[in-house]
């Protein structure tokens, strides 16, 4: 059985690693164990070149791992596209009680999206498209929608709301 997710989701630049950090330090004190998946759009990359993990990696192999007594890290190539979330949280986070992920605005999974009024006047779910995965808001101001709306900083009670819908 994999465990629940919600996914954090908002316009760049508004704040959702800072809303997330606050989550996770929040859920971490709860007792929860957390996983934490982020989207990028773009090509990234954690190796450096020319440490011996990027040589391994320019030299072919399809999966390099990175171990140590703290941390066992993963660069394993896409080998044609970009796996399917789902799968993703299956193969790797089965070991936590949830999943926190920033990003995947375009997924079917639950959302809370991050709103600045300086950022933006429309929501991303809640603008054009009405996304039924959307079950709450953060945001720097008061909004009248059909789901619940936080302050921005309001962690505890963002915790408190996800642990009500998908932790008990």
């Amino acid at each position: 059985m994999t465990p629940p997710v919600v996914s954090i989701v908002a316009k760049s630049g508004t704040g959702k690693t800072t809303l997330l950090e606050k989550l996770i330090a929040e859920m971490k004190n709860r007792g929860y164990r957390i996983g934490a998946i982020k989207h990028d759009a773009h090509s990234f990359s954690i190796d450096h070149e020319g440490k011996d993990s990027w040589r391994l990696t320019q030299a072919g192999a399809d999966t390099m791992l990175i171990t140590s007594p703290a941390k066992v890290a993963m660069v394993k190539q896409n080998q044609h596209s970009e796996p399917v979330l789902s799968e993703t949280i299956a193969t790797y986070c089965q070991d936590v009680d949830i999943v926190l992920t920033e990003g995947f605005k375009r997924s079917t999974m639950p959302k809370i999206e991050v709103h600045r009024r300086e950022r933006s006047a429309t929501l991303l779910c809640r603008g054009e498209q009405q996304d039924p995965t959307l079950f709450a808001v953060a945001s720097d101001e008061p909004l009248e929608l059909d789901v619940p709306v936080f302050d921005i900083n309001d962690a505890s009670g963002l915790c408190d709301l996800i642990e009500k819908r998908y932790l008990s």
